[in-house]
């Protein structure tokens, strides 16, 4: 019997509101086909989907991909185009029922390439029951002269990481996600440059990461990340997935991460700080403004899927205000805006309506077919910087030698 194939970015509340998602479909629809679903780590996706032309082929029906590969995707005609399907049966409120910024990266050439699945952009994570507490917040006035609140720059965020620092508890001040997928450690290149002002493009809108921002940007990471006394000692091991839950298990004072990890905290069974965390704009340079990253999921449809219009239906009924409702509460983000406002949500997810305000300082990375290949340099870059001790000015002239090839 033929099923449909979803692509599944691994992660346990994808995986569990999909099933959900696709058994209430099935009964409300009258539907008897089944859902095949494979969860597959951010490398294996971009291959089986892309790379492999999985996609394209009808190998799959339905994927998630993130914007960073949308572009991509589109180029190597491996998405269908929802534009027709959405003038005939547009999901219930679209577009006003979503914020802006989740609708253009997907918008290519006037056409419409997948809907928002979920989303959370960046921002910092911290343990509240901790900065607050009156024992600590008088030692560290006395330690370091000024109030402990959450860090405004990213000299308070190295001194407040060593100030939590606290092996014999099972407690570090800080942890970062330092796998190198070509993703984490670019984003975290990507968000130190943008908060010292910096930007990956030059004037001829190319991307150009030879600038004294980037030498700022990659000294300052690559001594947080080796300063034992303030991260996490398997940050190095660590992806998003990884490090976020972490900091669910209360191993953290401080967390870089997505908006969805610091959610994560307040559903999932495994954490241990529930009703403890909050969640705020990341750190900057004095004379520069906070940044966030905003790259999120789609759903999308397989140009060569034999199942294009069951396909479709069921990506309305999952973008519907009570399916994305449902994925917040198994752990992921709703990307309504109606799911931001819920006073349900908020009740669970205290600090669930801020994301209006991260999304208003969200940047977005270039959009170019070259992408995926200097996130990768850029990762390697990262990588090297952390590993050894050759000088961030020269990582970065080799590294932009190896992106002006790609032109």
């Amino acid at each position: 019997m033929e099923k449909l194939r979803i692509a599944v970015r691994k992660f346990d509340p994808f995986e569990s509101t999909l099933q959900k998602l696709w058994d209430l479909f099935c009964i409300e629809n009258n539907i008897e086909m089944e859902a095949e679903m494979i969860p597959l780590e951010l490398h294996d996706l971009y291959t089986e989907t892309i790379s492999k032309k999985g996609l394209k082929k009808g190998t799959w029906d339905i994927a998630h991909l993130n914007t960073d590969w949308i572009f991509d995707a589109v180029n190597e005609k491996a998405v269908l185009d929802l534009n027709p399907l959405i003038a005939q049966n547009a999901p219930q409120n679209f577009p006003e029922g979503w914020h802006q910024s989740l609708l253009h990266l997907q918008q290519i050439n006037d056409r419409t390439y997948g809907l928002p699945f979920h989303d959370g952009p960046e921002c910092l994570i911290f343990r509240k029951d901790l900065f607050e507490n009156t024992i600590e917040k008088e030692k560290f006035k006395k330690q370091y002269g000024y109030e402990l609140n959450p860090p405004g720059t990213w000299e308070q965020f190295s001194q407040i990481a060593e100030f939590f620092n606290r092996p014999e508890q099972n407690l570090y001040g800080s942890v970062f996600a330092n796998f190198p997928d070509g993703h984490n450690m670019v984003f975290d290149f990507c968000l130190q440059l943008w908060t010292r002002g910096g930007s990956l493009l030059n004037a001829q809108n190319q991307i150009d990461i030879q600038r004294p921002e980037a030498i700022e940007a990659l000294d300052f990471y690559r001594k947080i990340i080796n300063n034992p006394k303030a991260v996490h000692p398997k940050t190095k091991k660590f992806g998003s997935v990884e490090a976020g839950l972490a900091f669910a298990k209360g191993e953290a004072a401080m967390s870089i991460n997505w908006f969805g990890f610091a959610s994560m905290c307040e559903v999932i069974e495994e954490s241990n700080v529930k009703g403890k965390v909050d969640i705020t704009e990341l750190p900057h340079n004095s004379n520069h403004k906070t940044a966030s990253l905003n790259v999120y999921w789609l759903y999308t449809i397989g140009s060569g899927s034999r199942h294009q219009k069951l396909a479709y239906d069921f990506l309305r009924f999952a973008t519907s205000p009570e399916s994305d409702k449902l994925l917040t509460n198994e752990g992921g983000i709703g990307c309504r805006k109606s799911t931001w406002n819920d006073s349900e949500i908020n009740t669970t997810i205290p600090f669930y309506h801020k994301l209006e305000m991260l999304h208003e300082n969200a940047l977005t990375l270039p959009q170019t077919p070259i992408w995926p290949k200097v996130a990768e340099l850029i990762d390697q870059m990262v990588l090297k910087a952390i590993d050894s001790s050759v000088p961030s000015e020269q990582l970065l002239k080799d590294t932009q030698k190896s992106i002006q090839k790609l032109y």
